[in-house]
């Protein structure tokens, strides 16, 4: 999470991608450059994982592909 204070009303959505409830002040990230809300913090704190998760596959995918280039 970041230091700075996230506003709900910053938030490119109203609904939260996982749940499909309404958006919760408590349960904002920062992604991209851009606020997400999401209903609660487990909602958000598991876009993090899967957000941490594809990362490091598309960063293990580069180092595979740059050795296959090589």
């Amino acid at each position: 999470m970041p230091t700075e204070r996230l506003n709900i009303e910053d938030a490119i959505n109203e609904i939260c991608p996982w749940s499909g409830k309404p958006i919760s002040a408590d349960a904002l990230t920062l992604y991209n450059g851009a606020v997400v809300g999401f209903c609660n913090t487990e909602c958000r704190d598991k876009f993090a994982r899967a957000i941490q998760a594809f990362e490091a596959d598309l960063q293990a995918r580069r180092v595979e592909r740059a050795g296959l280039h090589q």
